[in-house]
């Protein structure tokens, strides 16, 4: 189990150990993800204990949407219980056969525009826990559906760790995801971008070889999932930390990361700070790459980007 550990430096100049807790009350611990869901998951709130109806007789903990217009499902437990995992798919049965209301939902508490764009081929579940069993994170790739199993501390001074110990992008299987990739690059003809379940689109012939790089960059960093969607390719921990566009007219690829642009020189024709204008991807850095050169002078933005997810 990966675990984490926290650090504070006393008056004498040593480094002590803080040692961890788990909540009280597990409601502690979903009100306060709650608050900060977006920040801390990439997701956005819709709905707290919301019922699934006399059939599936429950009450989902969390309901969201995340940076992808995907729908999730997240699941708390203040220890460790390997029933979050069972309780968090047979929710995910509860949204198959509930898309109407899920979208009424998402239309009432974020917009139109959301509600019409939901990706209904990647629901989500996020199971938030002290810990997991081995057999919690075996099953995990073995499931269908997309799954974070996301390992929680409470440390003094009020600080909270999440702490992503396994996930499943679905299927197609992680193991496949390399094989997507090189069906995105390709050696012939324009091939479609992986046929994955978000139907993404083209890569051009053009920028080929420089995504190829591109993604060697952006895969460099440990486990990264990456999901080609309809209208961009997301490189994503538990957040995404950065989207890719292309753009074959200007033989350009946008490059935006989960970077705050008052921490970069911006530079003309190279970055641009995101935030305020609307884009498609997700990230308020935008980085416009032309050739493997600006590729060499991004790679330290990439590597603040990935380090700080």
């Amino acid at each position: 189990m990966a675990e984490l550990m926290l650090f504070r430096r006393d008056a004498d100049g040593r480094d002590v150990a803080l040692s961890g807790s788990t909540v009280a009350l597990e409601v502690e611990l979903q009100r306060r993800v709650e608050a900060g869901m977006e920040e801390m998951l990439g997701i956005r709130f819709l709905a707290s204990e919301y019922p699934t109806g006399p059939w599936h007789r429950g009450r989902i903990d969390t309901l969201g949407l995340d940076e992808n217009g995907s729908p999730v499902v997240i699941e708390f437990k203040k220890g460790s219980d390997s029933g979050v995992l069972s309780q968090a798919v047979s929710y995910l049965s509860w949204l198959d056969s509930a898309h109407h209301e899920f979208e009424a939902l998402v239309r009432k508490v974020v917009g139109a525009e959301a509600a019409e764009s939901i990706n209904w081929r990647r629901p989500r579940m996020v199971c938030i826990a002290a810990g997991f069993s081995h057999h919690d994170r075996v099953a995990v790739q073995r499931l269908p559906e997309r799954v974070d199993l996301v390992r929680y501390r409470i440390f003094e001074g009020g600080l909270l760790s999440l702490l992503l110990v396994d996930s499943s992008p679905g299927f197609p299987t992680a193991a496949s995801s390399r094989r997507s990739r090189e069906m995105m690059v390709g050696s012939s003809s324009a091939a479609p971008v992986s046929p994955s379940p978000a139907g993404a689109g083209l890569v051009p012939e053009c920028l080929r070889d420089l995504y190829a790089e591109l993604d060697d960059a952006l895969t460099a960093w440990g486990e990264v999932e990456v999901a080609p969607l309809r209208h961009y390719i997301a490189y994503r921990r538990l957040v995404n930390v950065a989207s890719v566009i292309f753009r074959p007219k200007h033989e350009a690829i946008l490059v935006y990361l989960r970077l705050d642009p008052d921490t970069v020189t911006l530079e003309e024709g190279f970055t641009r700070d995101m935030r305020g204008i609307g884009h498609l991807g997700t990230g308020d850095l935008e980085v416009r790459l032309v050739s493997a050169a600006g590729l060499e002078k991004a790679a330290p933005l990439i590597r603040r980007a990935f380090e700080a997810a």
